[in-house]
């Protein structure tokens, strides 16, 4: 039964592959111009919102250690813990371009 099944999906397979042989048209190739140029606005807006929250989380740190000393590393523990969740933004949408782009 298993191996039945191992030729039908291997024939299925060698019969669809000329599907992906196709050379694209002049509205793909358009369509490719559109999504570089989106992902470089895309890269550009998640980098400043990144650099914006990761100020804000510093300096609310750098507040909350100076009101209270004693609370220095928890906070300094959860500041580290935010700044990677907001970097993560940006990383995500590079792995998304490089994705999209290639």
């Amino acid at each position: 039964m298993n191996v039945k099944l191992f030729l039908i999906l291997l024939a299925l397979f060698l019969f669809a592959s000329p599907i992906f042989a196709q050379t694209p048209d002049a509205a793909h190739e358009s369509h490719l111009q559109w999504v570089v140029i989106t992902s470089g606005f895309s890269m550009a807006i998640a980098s400043g919102l990144c650099g914006l929250a990761q100020a804000k989380a510093t300096a609310a740190a750098a507040e909350g250690m100076g009101r209270n000393p004693g609370a220095a590393a928890a906070i300094r523990f959860a500041l580290i813990i935010g700044l990677v969740l907001i970097e993560s933004l940006a990383l995500y949408t590079l792995v998304i371009i490089f994705a999209k782009v290639s």
